[in-house]
């Protein structure tokens, strides 16, 4: 009977799918990340393996499961946690999970966009230790969303879906990614395409939605915060390490920008003390994807790419 391994417990409709497969299925059931040589040992004994971002599966993991494992099946829609070119050598699938949690991850990109720009975070505090005692003209005043310029970096399906929403708003959309979106497609999400540069230099608010490859490591880094407005608000729901988070953390404590939304960080789950303390920024842990409807059709799409692989079919999201 072949095994499918999971790293960690997702929604129960994955294990139940893959048990009424005829599959026997080992879940770990602990509080916590397995170790490197745990993983290691699963992808000796595995047929399939289901994981998560903060999985390193590197060249040791799948050269342990050459002959054996048939599909690593990542629940996220990212993979750079996985050495894809080593797996296709050992012939070992890697799917994904797209498609299914755009619009979640829109939405919290948008939640943290107004919970920085109206300051909601910082004024439920204020409220819930006895401090407010009246309207004050000058009270937690923030940002304007309506009529202002947003840049989107990376066009994707979760960018499209900022962008849509942004529509409701009567923004000026900017973006910037690697192959220019058509001209009807421009026209239907009423965006403009801007050099990275110009999108920095013009946007009130910037919301990352790139994957996280060689050449968007630190894409915005020193240069690009130093071309920024100094009221400008940073919305990341991507990948920590797009942004150089110790410049970051720099421009936020010397107000050279106005705030920043982060539900990803550059060392996760590692987040530096000094962003702890900055009374300007929204932090959330990593829960872009996270509503029950978003996480359950995940957790059926992993699922599906083990039952397919293991069928000795390929499965509908192969990434290679």
């Amino acid at each position: 009977m072949p095994k499918v391994s999971f790293t960690y417990e997702i929604p129960e409709i994955a294990e139940k799918k893959l048990k009424d497969a005829g599959f026997d299925v080992w879940v770990n059931r602990e509080e916590r990340t397995l170790t490197h040589e745990e993983i290691i040992n699963l992808a000796k004994e595995s047929d399939a393996l289901i994981t998560l971002l903060s999985d390193n599966i590197n060249k040791e993991v799948l050269e342990a499961g050459k002959g054996k494992l048939k599909v690593v099946s990542n629940y996220a829609v990212g993979y750079n946690n996985i050495d894809v070119e080593s797996a296709k050598e050992f012939g070992i699938y890697v799917t994904n999970t797209p498609g299914v949690l755009s619009d979640a991850t829109a939405d919290l990109a948008w939640a943290l966009l107004f919970a920085v720009a109206r300051k909601i975070v910082e004024s439920d505090k204020f409220v819930r230790e006895g401090k407010f005692i009246g309207w004050r003209p000058q009270l937690f005043l923030g940002y304007d969303i309506k009529g202002k310029t947003l840049g989107i970096i990376g066009m994707g399906r979760i960018g499209k879906e900022m962008a849509k929403r942004a529509l409701g708003f009567d923004m000026k959309v900017l973006y910037y990614k690697r192959n220019r979106l058509s001209e009807a497609e421009e026209k239907e999400l009423n965006v403009e395409y801007a050099p990275l540069e110009e999108l920095i230099k013009k946007s009130d608010y910037i919301s990352l939605h790139t994957p996280l490859t060689p050449e968007t490591h630190h894409l915005l880094d020193e240069k690009e915060f130093s071309m920024m407005k100094p009221n400008v608000i940073i919305i990341n729901t991507a990948r920590g390490p797009v942004i150089n988070e110790k410049v970051l953390i720099k421009y936020l404590k010397e107000g050279k920008i106005a705030g920043a939304g982060l539900d990803v960080y550059e060392e996760e789950p590692k987040i530096p003390e000094e962003l702890l303390k900055l009374d300007n920024v929204v932090l959330t842990p990593h829960t872009g994807s996270a509503t029950f409807e978003t996480r359950d059709k995940m957790a059926e799409m992993v699922a599906d790419n083990v039952i397919a692989a293991l069928k000795g079919e390929v499965p509908p999201n192969n990434v290679y």
